[in-house]
């Protein structure tokens, strides 16, 4: 029997699940699985049962911790996509002001009614144990595909330890850091085969903070540019949730 698969949104734009409708070879695996429910393609209900659960987006109500919660005790396994679900991306940003004043600072007497059950934004894993992380913004089809075959497959997660340098290095880019420029690339989790900087833009920091990136290191040279407080400045984007770790000079 192939395993039921549901695509499920939170808190985010939608552009990693249109990045992966984009992803002619999705075609191919579909007969691979059974595609139950898709929130951003379909209006039909979500199926109370199924294998594999794949979310985008980050966790922004207490509604939302309730979902997760149902999701992972019917789920076998659980797939998150895209910056917003693994990092807590850019909703993540509300973390550096005061929440609460921000809410009625933008919809006034309607705040509790608008952001109904909110609460602090946070990564999915922050919630609930995941499987699998499609991570950058938006998502790398051909990386949500091999993921995605992973899980079908029964194999575990292989997630990259090593900083997005480590792939510089390879593709003879240079650094940006003799430009004088800031480029996260120093502490980011490789995996895109740096995307972004062979096509001569820094890195955002998109991906997360890598599992071996060394943070003091990181500020150091950053600081012998004079760019230590653009360096965590630019942190802040996609990391604000893991902010104790970007000022941690233990991190390591």
């Amino acid at each position: 029997m192939r395993p039921n698969v549901v695509f499920l949104s939170l808190a985010s734009d939608f552009g990693c699940q249109v990045q992966i409708t984009n992803f002619p070879e999705l075609l191919e695996m579909l007969g691979t699985f059974d595609l139950s429910y898709w929130q951003l393609a379909t209006s039909a209900h979500m199926p109370s049962e199924y294998d594999i659960a794949v979310i985008e987006g980050a966790c922004t109500t207490q509604e939302h911790v309730e979902l997760l919660e149902k999701v992972r005790a019917r789920a076998q396994v659980v797939i998150i996509v895209g910056a917003c679900a693994c990092t807590g991306g850019i909703p993540s940003l509300a973390l550096n002001g005061d929440l609460e004043e921000g809410l009625h600072l933008v919809y006034g007497e309607a705040a509790e009614k608008v952001a109904w059950g909110h609460i602090p934004p946070r990564p999915i894993d922050a919630v609930i144990d995941v499987d699998f992380k499609v991570l950058g913004c938006p998502v790398n089809p051909d990386e949500f595909s091999s993921i995605l075959q992973r899980a079908l497959l029964g194999l575990v997660d292989n997630v990259h330890r090593e900083t997005m340098c480590s792939s510089c290095k390879i593709n003879e880019n240079s650094c940006f850091y003799a430009q004088g420029k800031v480029c996260l690339g120093l502490v980011t989790a490789a995996g895109c085969e740096s995307f972004c900087i062979n096509r001569g833009r820094a890195c955002t920091g998109c991906r997360g903070i890598a599992a071996d990136a060394n943070m003091k290191a990181a500020r150091e040279f950053a600081a012998k540019y004079a760019l230590e407080q653009e360096f965590l400045n630019g942190l802040e984007i996609y990391n604000s949730h893991a902010k104790g770790l970007v000022h941690d000079d233990s991190f390591c």
